[in-house]
């Protein structure tokens, strides 16, 4: 059995893995509430948003996380098409969970179902992740820790809408979108925990890129993309601004006509 150490790094990977979940998840239920305030295609594009944000930061954990995972008795490469897939994935059904939420007039069903459909597509993309990583020997999993993995993964998703849901104020989402970093970090290392290597003699030179090569670009670009979006959704006036505004501008011209 290869020595599995999740942390190579020391405390710097898991760190920064869980802030990239929470910095995801705040931006995701911004944007969330944001869409639940409009209509037609201006709450499309905010769920489409929400939906990217919260895929991309889930991904991005993942992958620094992984950044600290290390085998005694071998090196560890990663599938790129494999890779990228669990970050289409990610995106794709925890967009599925959104829009569910973010159209349905049975907000309880819409809900459960859509913290399911979530929940699933962020253990889907845990495991596509781990399906891409290449070593000398083989991987198996404790099935009872890869079914609480699961488990975690939707209880996280499902508070998550659910916070977008019911929380208004920026204070409140901050406190949410720490909940759900931490959640969804719990998911990630209890799936790791599940994993035992087993190191064979190398034979042949391992394909696939290494982390520093693939995973650490990638993450560092979809790191940038999260707090760019950021930027932006923060610079973006509300509902209530854009109302403010309006009776502002209508005051002005009534004052003017005068």
């Amino acid at each position: 059995m290869g020595h599995l150490d999740h942390a190579t790094f020391g405390w710097l990977t898991p760190v920064l893995s869980y802030l990239m979940a929470c910095v995801g998840a705040a931006l995701g239920l911004r944007c969330t509430v944001r869409a639940l305030n409009t209509t037609g295609r201006t709450r499309r594009n905010w769920l489409i948003t929400a939906a990217s944000a919260i895929g991309t930061g889930i991904w991005t954990m993942h992958f620094v996380a992984m950044l600290g995972f290390g085998v005694t008795g071998t090196e560890i490469r990663y599938n790129v098409p494999l890779t990228i897939l669990s970050l289409v994935v990610a995106m794709a059904v925890v967009g599925a969970g959104v829009f569910a939420v973010g159209y349905s007039r049975e907000r309880t069903r819409a809900l459960a179902l859509g913290g399911l459909t979530t929940g699933l597509g962020v253990a889907s993309m845990h495991y596509l992740g781990m399906a891409a990583l290449r070593l000398h020997g083989s991987i198996s999993y404790d099935p009872l820790l890869v079914a609480l993995s699961v488990v975690v993964a939707v209880i996280a998703a499902t508070v998550a809408l659910w916070a977008g849901l019911n929380i208004k104020s920026p204070a409140a989402v901050v406190v949410a979108s720490l909940v759900m970093g931490g959640a969804v970090s719990s998911m990630h290392y209890t799936g790791m925990f599940a994993v035992s290597v087993r190191v064979a003699p190398a034979t042949t030179s391992l394909t696939g890129a290494s982390a520093m090569q693939f995973v650490f670009p990638l993450a560092v670009g979809l790191g940038s993309y999260l707090f760019l979006t950021s930027a932006f959704v923060a610079l973006s006036p509300t509902a209530h601004e854009r109302r403010a505004s309006a009776s502002a501008q209508q005051a002005l011209e009534g004052s003017t006509a005068r």
